[in-house]
């Protein structure tokens, strides 16, 4: 019996969605590995495979190239590298699963930034014969920066050093010594070869010596996405629903607050605070698509009805009494800079958190970090790809949490209002 199917009749338990992320040096794999545990978990439409072989065949490869089946992109078919950030969906009946394939050249930090800010594993692929590279570091330390929580390093292409069992180890202790730098907590090691299939859905027979678990085993068992400890309640309010005009009388004094639960959960019942007026009050119902509920946890997007009439907004929050988020003009945050166009100083740009916006200066950039040396430099300005420690000072009050208490909470972008582009994202600190 394969790694994915059950007995008739079985009850097939739900572990719920898993976001996580592959990235890793230039030609590690990354997008191989993908095809290989799409191909081997039997989620490939018979279509694709046929169109992906006849590619392959053209280009007069012996086995079919499963990485054409992330690397989407005209370009990167010619250059043989992933350029953006190519998501795949996919489900094994037991859970379900978005893939974020990340680039590995270190002028596309920026797509690895964006691939990884809602991810909850990441799978760092390392080459067998190169070892821990610079890359392998830069990607490391961007994994830590955005709060991946579960890091698995996939020691790739082990069929090229003839599965060797002193390699593996090696590489294990270079990368240990190196994560305990960062303070890299969860690490599992993993040989693998994304080419010949061998531990990814299936163990394989070269890798006997290996007594862990296999790729597909690690993923269906992550924990669950909010799962991994308690977190605070937070709703920011996207829309106050009010029908003006209906013929049911019962909707006359409706008045719900909608919006998608960034973190923690409420249940009907609760005590609940309105920020900024501070106002205190209890959620009489739970809605969604009219229906009632008892209670709302992380990422439903539903409609609160409070027991008092308070006037609320867009950009407001709500939060559970006692639980207060930080409501502060001024942050301090880790900072990347995703624009062609510098980081002006002298220049107001839109800071958006959660619903709320707010116009922002920068209030001076403590260090740019060299994501090679992982060094803090000095800085008067930022480039594209650029990561800088900065503070920013607001028009407007935001609700916000540390980037490491909750990511809902304690992330942001900043839009450039001339162009209404998105030019940094950042992470509270």
């Amino acid at each position: 019996m394969s790694a994915i199917e059950s007995f008739p009749g079985e009850a097939v338990p739900d572990n719920g969605l898993l976001r996580f992320l592959t990235c890793g040096s230039v030609d590690d794999g990354k997008s191989t590995l993908i095809g290989r545990l799409l191909f081997d978990s039997k989620t490939i439409l018979a279509d694709t495979l046929h169109a992906i072989a006849r590619t392959s065949e053209k280009r007069g490869l012996e086995v079919v190239d499963l990485s054409l089946l992330t690397d989407g992109l005209q370009a990167e078919r010619e250059q043989g590298i992933t350029i953006d950030v190519a998501y795949r969906y996919f489900t094994t009946g037991t859970r379900k699963y978005i893939i974020a394939d990340a680039p590995g050249h270190e002028q596309y930090t920026r797509n690895m930034v964006t691939a990884a800010s809602t991810a909850d594993l990441a799978i760092i692929l390392i080459d067998a014969r190169k070892g821990v590279l610079t890359q392998t570091r830069r990607h490391s330390y961007l994994t830590h920066l955005l709060g991946i929580p579960h890091v698995v390093v996939a020691v790739n292409k082990m069929d090229l050093v003839d599965y060797s069992r002193e390699t593996f180890d090696r590489i294990c202790r270079d990368y240990r010594d190196f994560s305990a730098t960062l303070g890299i907590a969860d690490v599992h090691f993993l040989p693998m070869s994304a080419l010949r299939g061998d531990m990814i859905v299936d163990r394989g027979e070269r890798l006997g010596w290996h007594d862990g678990p296999t790729l597909f085993d690690l993923l269906e068992n992550a924990p669950a996405v909010h799962g991994a400890h308690a977190e605070k309640f937070r709703f920011p309010v996207q829309y106050v629903c009010r029908p003006q005009e209906s013929a049911n009388p019962e909707l006359h004094d409706f008045r719900g607050f909608m919006g998608r639960v960034e973190s923690g959960e409420i249940t009907v019942g609760d005590a609940v605070t309105v920020l900024p007026s501070g106002r205190e009050t209890r959620v009489k119902d739970i809605q969604i698509l009219g229906q009632s509920l008892p209670r709302a946890v992380a990422e439903q997007s539903v409609t609160l009805l409070l027991a008092d009439e308070i006037d609320i907004s867009r950009g407001d929050m709500i939060v559970k009494t006692g639980e207060l988020p930080s409501v502060t003009k001024q942050i301090d945050a880790m900072l990347c800079w995703l624009s062609e166009s510098p980081l002006d100083p002298r220049r107001k740009y839109l800071l958006r958190h959660t619903t709320r916006d707010s116009k922002a200066m920068l209030a001076g950039i403590d260090y740019r970090l060299d994501i090679n040396s992982l060094e803090r430099q000095a800085a008067e300005k930022l480039a594209m790809n650029d990561i800088a420690r900065v503070g920013f000072k607001l028009a407007q009050p935001i609700f916000a949490d540390p980037y490491a208490e909750s990511r809902g909470t304690g992330a942001f972008i900043v839009i450039d209002e001339s162009t209404n582009g998105t030019v940094g994202a950042g992470m509270i600190i």
